[in-house]
């Protein structure tokens, strides 16, 4: 069969699943595969939650078929795996999820086919722990059989203009012709280009260091941010100055979640360990931002007692609990932490978001999401995600918000101007 006549099945239809499922729809036989039922069924009706893709883009996918039955699949000749890849409570890659839709491909595997991963993982991992699975399911030979490649997703959930199509996708295939097979197939819908890598095992490698890179960067400006507290310096005004260098780079403070920059250093770490590496760098960073969210809550706490509150007895809002802005994505959310360590106080904490799944939110982490407003005031704001609405509000409506004569507000990305906001009469705290 020529390679362009093939059907190809996107298993896992999140946020890197869905994307891909509708750019290869427009062009060639494809099926989106989820084991979600109700997440098949919104699709059918034209509706994404994750708002990664609009009803118009939906509809545009003339060829795209979705399905929650694994028979479905044996249509298919090009598998993209595009499930998730967590870390578990100790920060050990869960492989779970990846070994699952192995082993539902593996059920409809046939002579020829190719499989390609998507999702990140360490390098070795696709012929380490997928390769197994596949021929222990199928009966198929590695390489002789079928064939696997790899191509990590890029996507970067809620952005509009660095979407799918427009970042450069790396590529590899388990021998040169299917490798050449796959940069071909990935090039019929990315207009910004591929490269092809010289092995599966440096494609894993290099998706992998691409978020360990921005989580250590990010940990020198959080660390930063810890060292001029201290000294009494703002954070900001330092790096703006720092910033009129052409060269220095423009990383800022935050809390670092989500489900890339936050996981995806695990995985690298991990594999390090088993190699007889004990990392260093790496794992400090990691620690340096897992920790930000609680620094944010005890530098809060410490500004209210210093104001004479009675911190068991505040209520303290937070808006915002998606893991990045104007995004529903709420996976491995800092905020969480955050309200952890208020509760920890005994403050009642609301958290309102209008972006997220109340119920996602519920789900997940046990949360009900409640209102912020001047009929239900606080004694401390935080503003933790630069939702679009939050990062036109001014100062005087963040007051309303706030009862009390010395309210706390801690701007966790420096979204408003401290001088105004103190002039409200906000004792400020921001990273």
């Amino acid at each position: 069969m020529s390679p362009q006549n093939k059907t190809i099945a996107i298993i896992g239809l999140g946020y890197v699943g869905l994307p891909l499922a509708v750019e290869f729809g427009k062009h060639r036989s494809t099926i989106g595969f989820d084991i979600n039922q109700a997440r098949i069924n919104e699709l059918q009706s034209g509706q994404d939650h994750t708002l990664e893709c609009s009803p118009e883009e939906l509809h545009s996918a003339r060829h795209l078929r979705y399905s929650a039955n694994a028979a479905d699949l044996q249509a298919a000749q090009i598998y993209i795996v595009t499930v998730p890849t967590p870390v578990d409570q100790a920060n050990r890659p869960d492989m779970t999820p990846l070994v699952k839709a192995s082993e539902t491909v593996s059920k409809v595997l046939k002579a020829g086919d190719i499989v390609i991963y998507e999702s990140t993982v360490y390098p070795g991992a696709t012929e380490e722990v997928c390769v197994p699975v596949l021929e222990k399911f199928s009966g198929l030979k590695f390489n002789q059989d079928f064939f696997c490649g790899y191509s990590p997703e890029r996507i970067n959930p809620g952005d509009k203009v660095n979407t799918l199509t427009t970042i450069q996708k790396i590529t590899s295939g388990s021998t040169p012709a299917v490798a050449e097979e796959v940069d071909q197939l990935y090039r019929q819908i990315i207009t910004a280009g591929t490269h092809k890598a010289s092995s599966i095992k440096v494609a894993e490698a290099a998706k992998v260091i691409e978020n360990s890179q921005r989580d250590l960067n990010i940990a020198f400006v959080n660390e930063l941010s810890v060292i001029f507290e201290r000294l009494g310096i703002d954070t900001l005004e330092v790096l703006e100055a720092a910033g009129s260098k052409w060269n220095f780079l423009p990383f800022r403070p935050g809390m670092v979640g989500g489900h890339c920059i936050g996981v995806d250093p695990y995985y690298l770490t991990h594999k390090a360990e088993e190699v007889g590496y004990n990392p260093q760098v790496i794992l400090a960073g990691r620690r340096i931002n897992d920790n930000m969210a609680r620094y944010v809550a005890r530098n809060t706490i410490k500004l209210m007692l210093k104001n004479g509150m009675d911190v068991p007895r505040c209520r303290i809002g937070i808006l915002g609990i998606t893991f990045k802005e104007n995004c529903p994505d709420i996976r491995n959310s800092k905020v969480v932490d955050m309200v952890r360590e208020f509760e920890a106080w005994g403050a009642t904490v609301v958290v309102a978001d209008s972006w997220a799944d109340p119920q996602e939110v519920q789900h997940e982490y046990g949360l009900t999401l409640g209102e912020v407003s001047p009929q239900q005031p606080v004694d401390a704001l935080i503003v933790a995600v630069g939702h679009h609405q939050y990062r036109k509000a001014t100062a005087a409506e963040l007051r309303q918000y706030c009862q009390g004569t010395k309210p706390v507000l801690a701007d966790v990305k420096s979204l408003y101007n401290r001088h105004e906001a103190a002039a409200q009469g906000f004792t400020v705290f921001r990273l």
